[in-house]
């Protein structure tokens, strides 16, 4: 039988224990408070009928399709199926499909792994994390909600302990309004959009250079729009209130709307505890994604601006279009999780400690008393306590040593003595103090 030698397969990334820790603790920390706020689990299939990936001008390049290793002569291999790429056309669809069923406005979230067939690199990955979380409404979604998001983002980040972060905000309407404003031909505003979308990698002559050379903008309109979006990472939020406020282009009804809607939200994230100094009004912020239409986020490391937004979404019109009739507009947001964590892991920002769950190990001196050692166990998982047992033989020293290895804070000691005796010896695997105790108050001494 020939060996075949195991290597790792670019863009699917795969953790050791201590960072699966980790990884899994952050995808807690999400969920929970996700839930904190009400928003109801749901899960749909890793497949979806390429028709309805396809649908919302998803990247036919960047599509998994399925298809089958064994086909029968009159059969074909290629499906109709492929593994979706996001978790917004899958709502869509499972929105539009389920809408009679489900209760409106809809608060969903959404933690599931999608599979991207682009080109991997540090922080972009073929199969990850996502972690979704949106409202749809039926027929309207009230503009508070757009307020919410930032205090759920906030409340996520603040328990994971990753630092300084800030979540900067826009309103598509303003910025669509002030092109108007300016001139520029509506069939011209979705490429404005994505150009200025891509200022903050791109830099400002380069962006400057594709409005007037590849979209057509006039170079006085592209001046303009450079210098009203400004560099607003050096201004605070009531400073960007106050210029769109005294800009000529409130004369122009989309721009005013947008303004309006960009200052409720504000308020509101202000009323719900959420401090200034962790989000702040960027004009600079357009999401190039045509679907959006209000209320834009972008959430960034101060100390790590290198890896991009963290989370990012905002307000759309009309979620599922393509799948029905009845509008069904939205605001959500989206969590890279997999790329987020395995970047601060690699930065030092999360560290990573045991290679287990459980803080106690029970070793095992004599295996004719192993019923015993399994019962000191069993009372400390009742107690809610994870713990592990020593099945192999092996000395003492080599136990503690795995024990050691793997991050255990607790070893549970006991040989014939200390059973006759009614014993058991607690060594506290850090400082390496040992405390001798009866076994009916092994448990106190665990956890105290």
């Amino acid at each position: 039988m020939s060996i075949i030698t195991p290597k790792p397969i670019s863009g699917f990334p795969e953790l050791l224990p201590d960072a699966q820790i980790v990884f899994n603790r952050c995808l807690q920390i999400v969920r929970e408070t996700y839930e904190l706020f009400g928003f109801a689990p749901i899960e749909t299939p890793a497949v979806e009928r390429k028709e309805i990936l396809t649908s919302k001008g998803g990247d036919e390049k960047e599509i998994f399709a399925l298809t089958r290793l064994f086909t029968r002569p009159d059969e074909s291999p290629e499906t109709d199926l492929a593994l979706h790429f996001d978790l917004t056309v899958p709502l869509a669809r499972y929105v539009a499909q389920n809408k009679d069923k489900l209760v409106f406005p809809f608060r969903r979230y959404q933690m599931q792994k999608i599979w991207r067939g682009e080109r991997p690199q540090k922080g972009r990955y073929r199969e990850f994390y996502q972690c979704d979380i949106d409202v749809i409404g039926r027929g309207s979604v009230s503009l508070f909600t757009d307020a919410e998001i930032p205090s759920v983002i906030y409340q996520v980040f603040k328990r994971m302990d990753i630092g300084h972060f800030v979540i900067r905000i826009n309103n598509r309407r303003l910025l669509q309004g002030y092109f108007e404003y300016l001139g520029v031909p509506n069939a011209q505003i979705g490429e404005v959009l994505r150009a200025v979308d891509r200022l903050e990698k791109e830099g400002r002559d380069k962006v400057r250079r594709e409005l007037t050379e590849k979209i057509g903008v006039a170079e006085s309109a592209a001046d303009d729009i450079l210098a009203f979006i400004g560099n607003e990472s050096a201004s605070d939020t009531d400073a960007v209130l106050a210029k769109i406020q005294a800009s000529p282009a409130m004369s122009n009804e989309r721009f005013a709307q947008g303004a309006a809607e960009l200052n409720t939200v504000i308020a509101g994230i202000r009323s719900l505890g959420v401090p200034d100094d962790y989000f702040r009004a960027d004009l600079s912020i357009a999401r190039g994604l045509g679907y959006y239409t209000g209320t834009v986020y972008e959430t960034q490391l101060i100390k790590y601006p290198e890896l991009g937004s963290i989370c990012s979404g905002g307000r759309y019109d009309d979620l599922a279009s393509y799948f029905t009739t009845e509008k069904l507009p939205g605001v959500g947001i989206s969590i890279g999780l997999s790329r987020l964590v395995i970047q601060l892991i690699e930065a030092g920002v999360l560290k990573t400690g045991p290679s287990t769950p459980a803080p106690v190990i029970v070793t095992t001196m004599d295996t004719s008393r192993m019923a015993d050692y399994l019962k000191i166990a069993a009372s400390l998982r009742e107690a809610g306590i994870a713990t592990e047992v020593y099945f192999d033989k092996g000395r003492l020293g080599d136990q503690l040593k795995y024990a050691n290895r793997k991050g255990f804070k607790i070893a549970i000691i006991a040989g014939e003595n200390e059973f006759a005796a009614g014993q058991v010896k607690v060594k506290n695997l850090i400082t390496g103090q040992e405390t001798l105790c009866e076994q009916a108050q092994l448990l106190a001494h665990v956890v105290g």
